[in-house]
């Protein structure tokens, strides 16, 4: 016991001559008192816990949050001698339990009214004082975390997720793909779930609805049913219509071109969202969230379990506060984009590598473009939400690419600066090539020459440069689409502007390209056999270059 209404209280842990009985009979005492009406559940119960994460706080600090808790709460304000009795006991490092009655010591009932607000409020108050995990209270937009009974149920059952979350995780992916109220629930039963929907006097449409797992029952053999606004926010029947409320016309992309349609459509979105007002872009937010959970059903094995994290991280974003407007240009194309997924992406095959690495790329761009967002409009929640799954994206683009974020992060600077921000402030070398060649990153990064132009850009950020800076300025240099690898030309490229720049390091000249080079058709017309030739067997893959700007390894 850490604290309780009064000093003198004995604690049974450490009092051998007091038991956890005479303890309640202490606590009940001014309710057997009581001459009126007694009420049904006398006892008041408050669980206060901190996260895994934060430091582990002291007896004295529990001790000053019950006192403060059963102030806020109207339990027992503090400097009153007559308020409800209580106490708060630890019996684990990371929690508290506060047990009180629901009966003064002067004989009146306590006025409770609003007082898990106050509590909340009083917590965000800890929270800033001690440097805790911060939260956000009331704004209505967190989904219902399981209770410790279904958690345990879960565990009994050697099941990785509680019947809560598999319930959630399957009506929100149905919602997301169909696009009318009859296929939603199509989908609810094709995927094995037991539906019920609910209907109001006299009325053919349904109200409501309610969802359960196969073979999941309770103490007396009931199937355990569950609403679909107590799984989600966003998952009571009428946010659910509010997706195919405006119908978006079913989109045609040729399946050749499936991903960069995808991508075209995502680039405009990014650029636009939010900026038709707050209202639009709660709309836009959670249309992102619905495109997100739709790819990572139909990403490939490779990247499918870092999409699956990224769309349950956005989750939380996709939901902003207030009222949503559905019928702004981004929501269509995001809407658009979610149904040719649906229809095409299953049967396309995923064989264009960097089209889709193209598409992973656009889709890091819209969310941290939603992420901005949140933190304009001051949702510090959603902006955490969104910057976590951004961090899943990336991943999934290293993967995609073979690049090593580790390796990028080797350096001070960059450690640092990912420490303190999300994907939208992070220098990855993804978002170093995208920033410099929008128009040729995904075959870039696809490009069996990658791992060598990532090494010379970690190189150019070691010794202080921008590489993106540098990247841009020799692209710009003469066009690439008629190279046969652009990532080899731009590492020949990069050579040359470090031996003119002295930006090389001891081992950049040294080391000749560890990729094997053939020369383009240009290239082999315009060497030829030379001795030249023969001398630098690594040819420029561009053939000569006119001017006075040295692309070539320095010699």
């Amino acid at each position: 016991m850490v604290a309780a209404w009064a000093p003198w209280v004995p604690d049974p842990a450490r009092s051998p001559g007091t038991t956890v009985g005479d303890l309640g009979l202490l606590l009940d005492a001014p309710v057997h008192a009581y001459r009126g009406n007694t009420p049904a559940e006398h006892v008041y119960h408050v669980a206060v816990r901190a996260a895994p994460e934060d430091p582990l706080l002291t007896d004295e600090q529990w001790a000053e949050v019950a006192r403060a808790m059963m102030d806020a709460a109207g339990v027992a304000p503090q400097g009153e001698k007559w308020g409800c009795r209580w106490v708060a006991v630890r019996h684990a490092d990371d929690h508290i339990h506060i047990v009180a009655t629901k009966i003064r010591q002067d004989g009146i009932q306590p006025d409770l009214w609003q007082d898990i607000v106050r509590m909340q409020q009083l917590a965000r108050q800890f929270e800033v004082r001690w440097g805790l995990r911060r939260l956000t209270s009331g704004d209505r937009t967190a989904k219902r975390w399981p209770t410790t009974g279904e958690t345990r149920k879960a565990s009994r059952r050697h099941l990785p997720q509680s019947a809560r979350e598999q319930l959630e995780r399957t009506v929100r992916t149905a919602a997301a793909a169909a696009a009318s109220e009859d296929e939603f629930f199509a989908r609810l039963r094709s995927s094995g779930l037991r539906v019920a929907q609910r209907y109001g006097p006299g009325s053919s449409t349904p109200t409501g609805y309610t969802v359960a797992l196969p073979g999941d029952r309770d103490r007396v053999d009931r199937a355990v049913w569950f609403a679909g606004s107590s799984l989600a926010y966003d998952l009571s029947l009428p946010r659910v219509r509010e997706r195919w409320q405006i119908p978006v016309p079913e989109p045609e992309a040729a399946l050749y071109a499936l991903w960069q349609t995808l991508e075209r459509n995502l680039r405009a979105t990014s650029s636009s969202l939010g900026s038709g007002g707050r209202q639009a872009g709660a709309g836009e937010v959670a249309a992102l969230g619905d495109l997100l959970v739709v790819a990572s059903n139909a990403a490939p094995s490779l990247v499918e379990t870092n999409l699956r994290a990224s769309a349950t991280e956005f989750e939380r974003a996709a939901r902003a506060p207030g009222k949503r407007v559905l019928d702004s240009e981004a929501r269509m194309l995001l809407r658009s984009s979610a149904r040719i997924l649906v229809s095409s992406a299953r049967s396309s095959g995923h064989n264009d590598a960097a089209a889709f690495l193209g598409f992973l790329l656009a889709l890091v761009t819209a969310v941290t473009a939603a992420q901005l967002w949140h933190e304009e409009q001051g949702y510090r929640l959603q902006a955490e939400a969104a910057g976590r799954a951004g961090r899943s994206l990336v991943e999934a683009v290293e993967v995609s690419t073979g690049a090593s974020v580790d390796a990028w992060a080797r350096t001070p600077r960059k450690r640092a600066r990912s420490a303190t921000s999300g994907v939208s402030r992070s220098f990855l070398l993804t978002d170093v090539v995208t920033r410099a060649l929008p128009a040729h990153a995904s075959a870039v990064l696809v490009d069996s020459a990658w791992p060598v132009l990532r090494d010379r850009l970690m190189a150019l950020e070691r010794q202080g440069f921008d590489p993106a800076v540098v990247l841009e300025a020799v692209a710009a240099r003469r066009e690439l689409r008629s190279a046969e690898s652009i990532a080899q030309v731009l590492v020949w490229r990069l050579d040359g502007w470090a031996g003119t720049h002295g930006a090389a390091p001891d081992t950049w000249a040294a080391a000749a390209p560890r990729f094997p080079v053939t020369p383009s058709r240009r290239a082999m017309k315009t060497s030829g056999t030379s001795a030249e030739a023969k001398r630098f067997p690594f040819n420029d893959p561009e053939g000569p270059q006119t001017g006075p700007v040295n692309d070539r390894r320095p010699r």
